[in-house]
């Protein structure tokens, strides 16, 4: 059985694409990724097949039963950490958590006091009170609270800082380590290069990839800068090279194959400096997806 299976699934908002016949199959257990770049499409995706978006087309299931006919009963399995929050804002912390424990069944809530000591949350203070990161983590809890069979979470480390990112990482781990099924969507690369090992590449409303991680880090594109003690414009750069440009002693070039090849390429060169730089996502797909 598939944690999250979907069918030319689209959503419209009148003639804008929000989703475009978007089909993903996400196995029971494993950590799925789902990247692009802001605006491509990733939370409308999530919330169309969570069913809080009717879909314009196509159809959607999640652990084997239809989002749509078993909605109710369904989201019962699932946690589920929107990109942005909005709480009652008079409520405390352990006031709203223990109000959303009681949509579930048998939830023990003195796990609230051990998630909330373990990312350092206050659950006396109100939530008008709390900054952008503590209220985070207090929807970290509340997805995570009721042992979900699938942990949805669309940009979840936004507001948190080092530190709370990395514990968050932690517990994702063992949590999968326990069954829990995790579908992780971000924008940020090296987040799903830890905890996955495929992802679905999403951009204009439409899933161009998906990729083992593995993979996907093989084609990935590098900046880089290399200082020569002179310039050598008829250097010979490995292929895999593009948009090379000489600025005095300065050399920049893209680059996208294996990382060994360039760095022996490099200890033959007299340099001064180097330096090799992951860009953003976007740049990363645009230049392999449309070459």
């Amino acid at each position: 059985m598939l944690a999250i299976s979907t069918k030319n699934l689209s959503k419209f908002y009148g003639e804008q694409v929000g989703i475009k016949d978007v089909n993903l199959e996400v196995n029971q257990g494993e950590i799925f990724g789902f990247v692009g770049p802001n605006g491509s499409g990733k939370s409308t995706a999530i919330r169309t097949f969570l069913g809080l978006l009717k879909p314009t087309s196509g159809s959607a299931s999640i652990l084997g039963q239809d989002i749509d006919s078993e909605g109710a009963e369904l989201r019962k399995k699932i946690g589920y950490l929107p990109s942005e929050v909005h709480y009652y804002e008079e409520m405390s912390s352990l006031e709203l958590l223990n109000y959303h424990a009681r949509f579930y069944d048998n939830v023990d809530v003195s796990k609230i006091h051990e998630l909330a000591e373990y990312f350092e949350l206050q659950l006396d203070r109100k939530i008008t009170d709390l900054s952008f990161g503590n209220k985070k983590k207090c929807a970290i809890i509340q997805a995570i609270v009721h042992k979900p069979e699938l942990l949805i979470l669309d940009e979840p480390t936004s507001g948190l800082d080092p530190l709370m990112q990395n514990r968050f990482f932690e517990l994702l781990e063992k949590e999968n380590e326990n069954g829990t099924t995790i579908f992780f969507s971000s924008h940020i690369l090296s987040e799903v290069q830890r905890l996955c090992d495929r992802a679905a590449v999403i951009r204009n409303g439409e899933i161009i990839a998906v990729e083992n991680i593995q993979d996907l880090l093989m084609k990935q594109m590098k900046k880089v800068t290399l200082i020569f003690k002179e310039q050598q414009l008829d250097l010979k750069i490995p292929s895999g090279c593009q948009h090379k440009k000489w600025h005095n002693k300065k050399l920049t070039f893209d680059y996208v194959g294996p990382i060994d090849l360039l760095v022996d390429w490099m200890s033959q060169q007299e340099l001064i400096d180097a330096v090799l730089e992951e860009p953003d996502l976007e740049s990363i797909f645009m230049n392999y997806y449309e070459r």
